[in-house]
């Protein structure tokens, strides 16, 4: 347990909070500038089998904010890639790579083998995908999302009955029919916001702390004020 010996001090977590983590499943839905640091300190950790979903190839203009890549890994597979980036950092835990787009055809075989997902997408398309499928599977939905400076997180569908992604945007179509958001945001946005999705991952496996069911947080990283409203 030499791994694991600074999470294990912590009374939080200890050695059942560690054997719960080796069993633990957990599905990152796009492993890009959210999803790279998710899926870095979920590996750390020990979560025993971790999913990773994305379509896409790696590109320079990624490597500003997604850490699991490096130069030699442009135009391949991200979902292959970041596998083999965990399976280095932790040989003891299992990655599942898919390198494919979550679709309705595809969401519930995916996400019926895991007990949490985590939002490490940038569509709401695919945001609202999740939040169905693991509303019919009985599924924790961990959500992030960021722009430029600022990011949000929150906790859908913790427990039967939860607030769920349709709660925060009910409008789907008004949603859909938004602009394209400005591209522009500095890397240590993402990489923010995906540690505080990690550590909710953690904190709901091990049974800790407060969790952001019916709340969302909210962070502006160009003045460090943060909120946290009710849903």
């Amino acid at each position: 347990m030499e791994r694991y010996n600074r999470q294990l001090l912590l009374p939080e977590i200890g050695e059942e909070g560690q054997a719960r983590l080796k069993a633990a499943r957990v599905l990152i839905v796009g492993v890009g500038g959210l999803g790279s640091p998710t899926a870095l300190y979920l590996a750390g950790a020990g979560v025993g089998t971790i999913g990773l979903i994305d379509d896409d190839t790696v590109s320079e203009s990624n490597l500003q904010r997604q850490v699991l890549y490096s130069e030699a890994e442009v135009n391949l597979p991200k979902a292959l890639q970041a596998q083999k980036r965990l399976e280095a950092l932790n040989s003891t835990i299992r990655i599942k790579a898919y390198p494919t787009r979550l679709t309705p055809d595809n969401a519930k075989a995916i996400i019926s083998d895991y007990d949490i997902v985590v939002d490490g997408c940038d569509n709401f398309i695919t945001r609202y995908l999740i939040d169905d499928t693991c509303a019919s599977l009985g599924k924790a939905y961990v959500y992030g999302a960021i722009r430029a400076f600022e990011g949000q997180v929150s906790v859908f569908l913790y427990n039967k009955g939860e607030k769920r992604y349709r709660d925060l945007y009910p409008d789907e179509q008004e949603m859909l029919s938004m602009p394209p958001l400005p591209k522009g945001v500095i890397g240590v946005t993402p990489g923010l916001v995906g540690c505080v999705e990690a550590h909710e991952v953690i904190k709901i496996i091990c049974g800790y702390g407060t969790i952001l069911a019916g709340k969302l947080w909210q962070i502006d990283l160009k003045t460090m004020e943060t909120y946290t409203i009710l849903l």
